[in-house]
């Protein structure tokens, strides 16, 4: 995973994607969303987005990362979190949007959307949008 991230910078891409992180690879997801391209999308397993935080420690644990370092690479690259799930039906739909905050003790992701409408933390993502010229939907 390492040199297949090494390789696509090398190739001066407009956006990064790397799929999903099981392991120590989330150390070349964070590394390659920190380059200052304009974009970037990785996948990761977790139970919730507020956990998010918690199972990239542990992934980064293993590539050698701190916490310290992780939470800084985070805040930084990461903005919003989608939550996935799978209905009755088996289709997988969109169930929570979480927006990425840096606090005193760390990365917090906190819900601004979930499937039965915006919660009272929507203006976090409006803080986002608008800076880049978007108006929020609501």
């Amino acid at each position: 995973m390492r040199d297949l991230v090494r390789e696509a910078l090398r190739m001066r891409p407009d956006r990064i994607v790397v799929g999903e992180a099981r392991g120590a690879e989330v150390v070349e997801l964070l590394g390659a969303m920190n380059t200052g391209h304009d974009g970037g999308a990785g996948t990761v397993h977790a139970n919730s987005p507020s956990e998010v935080p918690a199972r990239l420690e542990a992934l980064a644990a293993l590539g050698g990362l701190s916490r310290g370092a992780l939470h800084s690479q985070l805040a930084a690259a990461v903005h919003v979190v989608l939550h996935m799930a799978r209905d009755a039906g088996g289709r997988r739909r969109l169930t929570e949007i979480g927006a990425v905050q840096r606090g005193a003790d760390g990365v917090q992701v906190r819900a601004v959307w979930r499937a039965d409408g915006w919660t009272g933390e929507r203006e976090l993502l409006a803080a986002m949008l608008r800076p880049r010229g978007v108006e929020p939907p609501w």
